[in-house]
């Protein structure tokens, strides 16, 4: 698939909407999953050195099209500022002509920060006029959030029909490795899918089942399956034991893991393989994440849990590739159409 690369842009001097993914975890007031504020900053200094005035548009949370404190961005400004080394300053919204003033006055280093574009509900409804609004003070799109290029909405797709639309380093980056791990990965190949929803895992594991050597299964959708008696062929390893009530894989299952894990060529791991949030349903992910740390592997991981796993770990940086998508990652592999990389074709 060819798509327009921010590479290709002219961009010198001209006002950029920067579509980035900073919907991260919240915990005391401070942005838990850093990472994914950090994966924009290449893209960031590239239009910076451009001589661009840029305003980074995002969501955050699930405020259902209303205006809610809760979900504001101004509460992550200081994390944004830090993470990003830049001067951001908050705009309270997304449409309004003081955006075009404050982008005229910026200077070198500083940059916009637009409100929650969820507030809008003409944003998830993929609102034409919405989307013409949100165009309307600039001159250039860059879709640089893969983590939401599987949604069809006005600040992903609605604003490509308004302005000229390129893909961010980012974006190009998790296209390349998912490209690579579906097509071009060395053998053996495992996969890790654990987490919850069956019905969004399912077309994954089937997907993996079909090119991996083996597909390990954990978490809650392995009860479902289990459960629910779902047929797989022997390369879908199922736990065989677990601790109290399903809440982790057992000592059986992690060592049978971890042996599959240590002559792995390429592993992709997308979802915690327990109740991880306890300590004590913490072992079996803990285990899975050694035994990856440890093989030789080619290592691509996704999932917002699982990369609070690795925050926790201090692992990020020990990892080969660390996708920002859960949800897109998955849809991406499974060969379902990505509206957000579709628009910049």
């Amino acid at each position: 698939m060819e798509i327009k690369k921010i590479q290709d842009a002219d961009l010198a001097n001209k006002k950029v909407l920067l579509r980035v993914d900073f919907n991260v975890a919240v915990e005391n007031g401070k942005a838990k999953e850093g990472f994914k504020i950090a994966a924009a900053k290449e893209t960031l200094e590239y239009l910076l050195e451009k001589k661009c005035k840029v305003a980074l548009v995002s969501h955050f949370g699930r405020p259902e099209g209303k205006v809610n404190p809760e979900f504001s961005l101004k509460q992550i400004e200081n994390d944004i500022k830090n993470i990003l080394a830049k001067e951001v300053f908050f705009i309270d919204d997304c449409i309004s002509n003081e955006i075009g003033n404050k982008l005229e006055v910026l200077e070198e280093n500083e940059v916009l920060l637009l409100e929650n574009v969820r507030f809008y509900p003409g944003e998830e409804k993929n609102d034409a006029d919405f989307a013409q609004k949100l165009s309307a003070n600039f001159e250039i799109f860059i879709n640089d959030a893969f983590s939401v290029s599987h949604r069809d909405q006005a600040s992903v797709t609605g604003i490509t029909k308004f302005l000229p639309s390129f893909a961010g380093f980012r974006l190009q980056k998790e296209i390349e490795e998912m490209e690579k791990i579906k097509n071009n990965f060395e053998k053996p190949a495992v996969a890790i899918i654990g987490g919850a929803k069956i019905e969004t895992k399912l077309p994954v594991i089937k997907f993996f089942e079909e090119k991996y050597d083996h597909v390990l299964v954990g978490g809650k959708i392995a009860n479902e399956a289990l459960d629910q008696k779902i047929e797989f062929s022997g390369k879908v390893i199922l736990p065989s034991d677990f601790i109290d009530d399903k809440l982790d894989i057992g000592p059986k299952t992690s060592e049978k893991f971890k042996e599959i894990i240590k002559s792995a060529k390429t592993i992709v791991w997308n979802g915690p393989v327990g109740k991880f949030e306890e300590k004590k349903y913490a072992v079996g992910t803990n285990e899975i994440l050694k035994a990856i740390l440890e093989s030789q592997a080619y290592v691509v991981v996704g999932g917002g849990e699982t990369l609070e796993v690795l925050e926790k770990n201090n692992a990020l940086d020990k990892i080969s590739f660390v996708s920002t998508g859960g949800g897109a990652m998955l849809d991406y592999l499974s060969g379902n159409e990505m509206p957000g990389i579709k628009a910049l074709e």
